[in-house]
């Protein structure tokens, strides 16, 4: 079965713009191992090295692959407490939306932060020192916030990447 069609026709087999099987385990093995070298790449893969090279190269420019990042456990940085904080906006008008996004960028311990649709606007996950350093957090930067109408905040217990995509 043929993956999705991507925008940028360079990727895919003779740059079909699809996602073949080669492809999507390039990705897999990225995701798992984002350091793995080009040759221990192709040789996991079964491709050459430069068509290794190629392939990955497209899918960076294609789009598919927006990064290669550490992952970093925020209790090992001195910040033992991750929440989500569900954001409801009193209103859409896109002056005030972008100011909310520009003031997210500002957040102290703020891991990623959510648009959504439905009956919360936002959900944002923070990571900090305390209860205190949380409370702080949701008064000091998000409730205060031109537009903020409601927050409520779950702790979480535990947080682990799942499956994936590919």
């Amino acid at each position: 079965m043929a993956g999705p069609k991507i925008p940028h026709a360079s990727i895919g087999p003779s740059g079909t713009g699809v996602l073949d099987a080669v492809d999507r385990e390039l990705v897999r093995e990225l995701v798992a191992e984002g350091r793995i070298t080009n040759a221990a790449l192709a040789t996991k893969v079964g491709i050459a090295e430069s068509t290794c090279l190629a392939r990955v190269r497209a899918l960076r420019d294609s789009g598919v692959i927006l990064g290669v990042h550490a992952q970093v456990d925020p209790a090992a940085l001195g910040l033992p407490i991750q929440a989500m904080i569900r954001v409801r906006l009193s209103s859409h008008v896109p002056d005030q939306v972008r100011r909310f996004h520009t003031a997210l960028r500002t957040i102290p311990g703020l891991l990623t932060a959510f648009h959504t649709a439905g009956a919360d606007d936002y959900l944002l996950h923070v990571a900090v020192t305390s209860p205190a350093a949380l409370r702080a957090l949701i008064l000091e930067h998000v409730t205060v916030q031109p537009g903020v109408s409601h927050t409520e905040t779950q702790l979480l217990f535990e947080v682990f990447a799942g499956p994936g995509v590919v």
